[in-house]
């Protein structure tokens, strides 16, 4: 009896191991996939329309760049995550732990758990901002006050604070390796940081390939930048091979953080995508190349995959943007990063095979046709993970079954 409890005891340890260990976890769908959802445009479609459309794209994580009251309340119990955003103008007055409670108990509260706020992002692009020194100063005690207010309120195990910081943040980024933070932002960084660790939130990044290949097509390989098929390039002080820029910036990123002493902190793409038009001098803005960027970035996202440094978890990822925003400042290119006009019709084919034969619709109807066929890709694609899932278990329990035998000692 002793001997069958013991064998019992060592089948049990060996398939928590197996389920530990094995890639089941990472085969889960494009569960690391996100988009952002601006709304600087004058015929936007309303929040309701817009949430049909995620729908249809199997999108389940957003990101808006306030606190819209109209779409907190359509995103009720729909599922979708949604990363809330204060805007930089509103850290100064944050600061005060006081107003930072009222701000949380009006503009989060009232609508958690039904609108599934995961994220609060404190402000955006503030170390790289117009008035940089004034809001330097007020980041993170304004974000140490919002932390306070979410304790307080018994929401902070459910809502992670963090703040998209530009990839300008750092003063090298390649090769990987050497990446690190202009010493002029060190000290905040540093603070930032320490904030990230203690709260076990993420370092967000807003990570544009696109400009390093405007700047300087002549070196930049486009196809390293498309993710298309490419020789890549390989670190030279850590062997790692990279085969597209998006994921040598993240990694980069990770190195600046080791270099002020922090590791361990989850690096995430707040904004990542490629505009489908521009100004006459700006260099590779086509609805080609935007068309080939998201779609190669969707299917790296449905592999889940990580980045050469972090090959095992995977890289969450904010596709920039579901709309053009035609009311935003700027060049040519700034109105015309969105996969969807603000009507709602399609400006190119995201589809994660070869079907961009379809013509961008100049009608609602053709819109929701389109719609319908870049869903059916995402389903095709969502039903081979969902294949690959099953096919993974399948093998487990085999080894599991076989195992459980052989301890038993008993015939099969």
């Amino acid at each position: 009896m002793a001997a069958f409890f013991s064998r019992i005891s060592i089948f049990k340890i060996f398939l928590v191991f197996t389920l530990c260990f094995s890639d089941i976890g990472f085969l889960q769908g494009a569960t690391s996939l996100g988009i952002n959802y601006g709304q600087l445009g004058d015929n936007l479609l309303p929040p309701e329309k817009v949430l049909d459309l995620l729908s249809s794209l199997k999108i389940t994580k957003a990101r808006i760049y306030d606190t819209n009251p109209q779409v907190l309340t359509a995103f009720a119990n729909s599922g979708v995550e949604l990363m809330v955003t204060i805007e930089n103008a509103m850290l100064g007055q944050l600061m005060n732990p006081q107003a930072a409670f009222q701000w949380v108990s009006s503009h989060i509260k009232p609508y958690f758990p039904a609108t599934k706020i995961t994220s609060i992002a404190v402000g955006n692009e503030v170390f790289t901002d117009d008035d940089t020194t004034v809001l330097l100063s007020n980041l993170v005690p304004a974000m140490v006050s919002i932390q306070t207010a979410l304790t307080q309120l018994g929401l902070d195990s459910y809502i992670k604070i963090s703040t998209p910081c530009s990839l300008a943040v750092l003063e090298e980024s390649y090769p990987p390796s050497a990446g690190s933070f202009k010493p002029e932002v060190a000290q905040v960084m540093t603070q930032l940081l320490q904030f990230l660790q203690s709260t076990k939130a993420p370092f967000w990044i807003n990570a544009y390939p696109y400009f390093a290949y405007k700047g300087d097509p002549n070196r930049v390989s486009l196809d390293y930048v498309l993710f298309n098929a490419n020789q890549g390039m390989v670190d030279p002080f850590t062997k790692l091979h990279y085969d597209n820029m998006l994921y040598a910036q993240v990694d980069a990123a990770i190195y600046a953080m080791a270099r002020l002493g922090f590791n361990g902190i989850e690096v995430k793409v707040s904004e990542t995508g490629w505009p489908s038009r521009g100004d006459s001098n700006e260099i590779g803005a086509t609805l080609q190349n935007a068309a080939t960027y998201n779609r190669n970035l969707l299917r790296r996202q449905l592999q889940n995959e990580g980045t050469p440094l972090r090959p095992k978890m995977r890289l969450e990822v904010y596709v920039f943007a579901l709309f053009n925003e035609d009311m935003k400042p700027g060049p040519t290119s700034e109105r015309n990063y969105g996969l969807f006009q603000p009507d709602g019709t399609m400006v190119y084919n995201v589809g994660l095979s070869a079907i961009s034969t379809s013509r961008t619709p100049t009608s609602s109807s053709s819109s929701s046709t389109t719609s319908a066929s870049i869903s059916d890709v995402f389903s095709s694609a969502t039903k081979a993970a969902t294949m690959e899932y099953r096919q993974s278990w399948v093998c487990w329990i085999t080894v599991c079954m076989v195992t459980f035998h052989v301890f038993m000692g008993r015939p099969f």
